[in-house]
Protein backbone atom coordinates (compact mmCIF):
# COMPACT_ATOMS: atom_id res chain seq x y z
CA UNK A 1 0.00 0.00 0.00
CA UNK A 2 1.11 3.30 -0.98
CA UNK A 3 1.36 5.59 2.21
CA UNK A 4 1.24 8.91 0.09
CA UNK A 5 -1.55 8.18 -1.90
CA UNK A 6 -3.28 7.45 1.41
CA UNK A 7 -2.42 10.48 2.81
CA UNK A 8 -3.30 12.63 0.00
CA UNK A 9 -6.93 11.38 -0.23
CA UNK A 10 -6.92 13.33 3.32
CA UNK A 11 -4.84 16.18 2.88
CA UNK A 12 -6.10 16.99 -1.27
CA UNK A 13 -10.03 16.05 -1.14
CA UNK A 14 -11.63 16.16 -4.76
CA UNK A 15 -14.90 16.40 -3.45
CA UNK A 16 -16.77 19.47 -1.50
CA UNK A 17 -18.25 17.42 1.02
CA UNK A 18 -14.95 15.75 2.28
CA UNK A 19 -13.31 19.30 1.62
CA UNK A 20 -15.66 21.04 3.75
CA UNK A 21 -15.04 18.05 6.40
CA UNK A 22 -11.69 17.75 6.34
CA UNK A 23 -11.57 21.84 6.87
CA UNK A 24 -13.52 21.69 9.47
CA UNK A 25 -11.79 19.24 11.16
CA UNK A 26 -8.59 21.12 10.98
CA UNK A 27 -10.10 24.31 12.47
CA UNK A 28 -11.93 22.54 15.33
CA UNK A 29 -10.20 19.46 16.12
CA UNK A 30 -6.52 20.13 14.78
CA UNK A 31 -7.39 23.61 16.24
CA UNK A 32 -5.19 25.38 13.09
CA UNK A 33 -6.06 28.77 11.88
CA UNK A 34 -8.49 29.44 9.35
CA UNK A 35 -6.18 31.41 7.45
CA UNK A 36 -3.39 28.40 7.38
CA UNK A 37 -6.65 25.90 6.65
CA UNK A 38 -7.59 28.04 4.06
CA UNK A 39 -4.24 28.12 2.21
CA UNK A 40 -3.82 24.68 3.07
CA UNK A 41 -7.03 23.35 1.05
CA UNK A 42 -6.55 26.37 -1.41
CA UNK A 43 -9.94 27.99 -0.36
CA UNK A 44 -10.38 31.55 0.56
CA UNK A 45 -10.30 32.86 4.05
CA UNK A 46 -13.87 34.22 3.61
CA UNK A 47 -14.59 30.47 2.64
CA UNK A 48 -13.34 28.73 5.71
CA UNK A 49 -15.08 30.99 7.74
CA UNK A 50 -17.96 30.63 6.29
CA UNK A 51 -18.18 27.31 6.37
CA UNK A 52 -16.95 27.32 10.30
CA UNK A 53 -19.99 29.77 10.67
CA UNK A 54 -22.52 27.61 9.46
CA UNK A 55 -21.03 24.71 11.01
CA UNK A 56 -21.51 26.18 14.46
CA UNK A 57 -24.65 27.65 13.45
CA UNK A 58 -26.37 24.47 12.58
CA UNK A 59 -24.97 22.47 15.98
CA UNK A 60 -26.34 24.81 17.83
CA UNK A 61 -29.91 24.57 16.32
CA UNK A 62 -29.74 20.83 16.77
CA UNK A 63 -29.24 20.13 13.04
CA UNK A 64 -26.60 17.59 11.48
CA UNK A 65 -23.85 18.76 9.16
CA UNK A 66 -24.60 18.07 5.77
CA UNK A 67 -21.86 15.43 5.10
CA UNK A 68 -23.17 13.25 8.79
CA UNK A 69 -26.82 13.16 7.78
CA UNK A 70 -26.72 9.97 6.07
CA UNK A 71 -24.93 8.43 9.26
CA UNK A 72 -27.51 9.91 11.75
CA UNK A 73 -30.21 8.57 9.34
CA UNK A 74 -28.70 5.01 9.44
CA UNK A 75 -28.24 5.27 13.18
CA UNK A 76 -31.33 5.82 13.67
CA UNK A 77 -32.65 2.74 11.34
Amino acid sequence: MNRNVCQQFFLQPSGIEQRRYEVLRAVFVDDDKTIDVAERFQLSHGTVRNWVSQFGTRLERGEHPPFSTDIAKRKSD
